[in-house]
């Protein structure tokens, strides 16, 4: 995974909301969740909401699917997992046979 987005993940998830909002995503799943379900349950008006989704969006951590009129919106898991791996690549000095295992959340998309 490229440096820069690393950084802009991180940068991403360095902020209450969003980071609020992607483990809401990552609980639920590939199915996804729409914006909002999500609002109700953050207790976040729709305006913010909309802006810490583009956030997380750009970031490459959330992907969108349209239904209808509704927009669902799902954790990328493969950037989430590319992110920890990044994070833990030379865990124990590169003996990874020392290391815990990675928390893999969800198969690679």
């Amino acid at each position: 995974m490229e440096r820069k987005i690393v950084i802009a993940a991180l940068d991403a998830l360095a902020q209450e909301t969003r980071l609020d909002i992607f483990r809401l995503l990552v609980q639920a799943g590939e199915a996804g969740m729409p914006a909002g379900m999500l609002g109700e349950s953050l207790g976040v008006p729709n305006a913010t909401l909309s802006f810490h989704l583009q956030q997380l969006k750009y970031a490459g951590l959330a992907d969108t699917k349209r239904k209808g009129t509704t927009i669902i919106y799902s954790a990328n898991y493969s950037t989430m997992n590319g992110l920890i791996g990044y994070l833990t690549e030379n865990c124990c000095q590169g003996n990874t046979e020392e290391c815990p295992p990675a928390n893999n959340c969800c198969a690679t998309k």
